[in-house]
């Protein structure tokens, strides 16, 4: 499943609704899990957003294709030889620079992921009532889900919803698609509604994983906010623009009130 950007936006809730979460600087921890291997390779990502260089993924990692999106952002996966099978990472760009890393596995569960603004992480927690599978959304054309993640900071938030092949397929910049339905709901540890997304996004067979579509979104407050994070280029090694970590697409448009971590899968 694809919808690493809720949590994001969720730790942005918990924080104003005035629930402690420490700002951590992440570039001086020692991190656990595979998000190590970012944090270590900080400093290249860092010379990317700075001069507008190509990205370089860490040491015994493979970048394997980069994608341009809508909502001037721009998106860079790769794997890892020393992972398990089926892991992948990435890397979002958007006009500010890297803001989001993250990390499935081949179900595409929320090992971990990474805001840059808040430098908080948020990780799996393994018992759960109905973890993510992507082979079952293949397979029967729906997967629900009921979950856990914890930030390394000890905040809770529970993620339950569901996502659907819709039976469209669609070809973006010569990879096949297909279009989903979704929706998400996450709380926080008390029960309480954080947040609320539905809409559509894209699955790739080939690559295993998902990508953005057009939502609707809301907060706790009642805000609604409509979103399209589609995916437009897709860039293999070899090809113009393949590492790019400068957007290209919809940078000329109002800045959109949620934050860019829920554009991250």
């Amino acid at each position: 499943m694809a919808h690493h950007q809720a949590a994001g936006q969720a730790r942005g809730a918990r924080q104003q609704r005035a629930v402690p979460a420490q700002v951590v600087d992440a570039s001086s921890r020692v991190l656990a899990g595979s998000l190590t291997f970012l944090v270590l390779a900080g400093g290249m990502l860092a010379a990317g957003q700075a001069g507008a260089a190509n990205f370089t993924p860490p040491a015994g990692c493979t970048l394997n294709v980069t994608v341009q999106n809508r909502n001037c952002t721009v998106s860079q996966y790769y794997t890892c030889s020393a992972d398990p099978d089926g892991y992948q990472h990435s890397a979002h760009f958007g006009r500010e620079g890297l803001y989001h890393l993250s990390t499935i596995d081949a179900e595409t569960r929320w090992i971990e992921s990474q805001s840059m603004g808040s430098g908080l992480i948020d990780r799996l927690v393994e018992e759960a009532e109905d973890h993510a599978s992507f082979s079952e959304l293949l397979s029967t054309g729906r997967d629900d889900f009921d979950f856990w993640t914890e930030t390394d900071d000890g905040q809770r938030l529970h993620h339950q919803g569901a996502d659907t092949l819709t039976g469209e397929t669609v070809t973006i910049d010569g990879q096949t698609l297909e279009r989903t339905q979704f929706r998400l709901t996450t709380r926080d540890a008390g029960g309480e509604v954080l947040i609320t997304r539905e809409g559509n996004q894209h699955v790739s067979r080939d690559f295993k994983r998902f990508y953005g579509g057009v939502e609707t979104s809301s907060d706790w407050t009642g805000a609604e906010t409509q979103t399209d994070d589609s995916p437009v280029l897709f860039t293999f090694p070899g090809e113009a623009g393949f590492g790019s970590t400068t957007p290209q697409f919809d940078c000329d448009q109002l800045l959109t009130q949620i934050p860019q971590e829920r554009a991250a899968s």
